[in-house]
């Protein structure tokens, strides 16, 4: 696939302008990191990324039509399942040992069997995380995928998310500039323009 470009975008919900005018590319089959404070629209552009927001007007081109893959900022399993069968319902291509394997190495071998609804926040996070990295995809949208992760679970899940994604085009939202920084070098910044009012996000590179 190619890169993917937002061309003049603009987003708005009610009196509240998101993006105005917003331009930007990001890179494939690289990992790159949306991060900026609260509120100037992270999560907003990706779900326009994904498809399931619309911008009011602008372009985005070299996504749709491709395989998707998500992390949500919630974690979206189904609560009387266990986590085998959990991946398996949306990633049946694999077997109940296979999936085993997989979750072993993020350290869920103990926990396979429960119910995700006996599971702690951290375990259900690398469930959700497992489950995307294991579907078939070009595309990997990640909101916010660590959260509830202690320092030495999140070192293990970005090395496994690393070495799951080469050649992937990964979009990642994050507030965590360390966690930027081990997922790659790949930065847009997004930022309040204090001198423009009306435009309530830019994008500049670099952090």
């Amino acid at each position: 696939m190619s890169s993917i470009y937002i061309r003049n975008v603009t987003k708005t919900f009610g009196d509240k302008v998101v993006f105005k005018n917003l331009t930007m590319e990001i890179s494939e089959e690289q990992i790159t990191c949306i991060m900026g404070p609260s509120g100037t629209g992270k999560t907003t552009l990706l779900r326009m990324l994904m498809g399931v927001e619309q911008a009011d007007s602008g372009t985005i081109e070299g996504v749709f039509g491709h395989k998707l893959s998500v992390v949500f900022q919630e974690e979206r399993l189904c609560e009387q399942l266990n986590a085998i069968d959990n991946i398996r319902l949306v990633n049946p291509i694999y077997t109940k040992q296979e999936v085993k394997q997989e979750l072993a190495r993020l350290g869920l071998s103990d926990s396979d069997q429960q119910p995700v609804s006996k599971l702690s926040g951290g375990m259900r996070r690398r469930v959700s995380i497992l489950r995307a990295l294991l579907a078939e995809y070009e595309v990997l949208f990640l909101d916010e995928p660590f959260q509830g992760l202690d320092n030495a679970l999140k070192e293990q899940v970005i090395d496994y998310l690393k070495e799951s994604v080469y050649k992937k085009t990964v979009i990642v939202v994050t507030h965590d500039i360390q966690e930027a920084k081990k997922l790659g070098d790949n930065f847009i910044y997004m930022c309040k323009d204090l001198h423009d009012t009306q435009t309530i996000s830019k994008v500049k590179e670099g952090v």
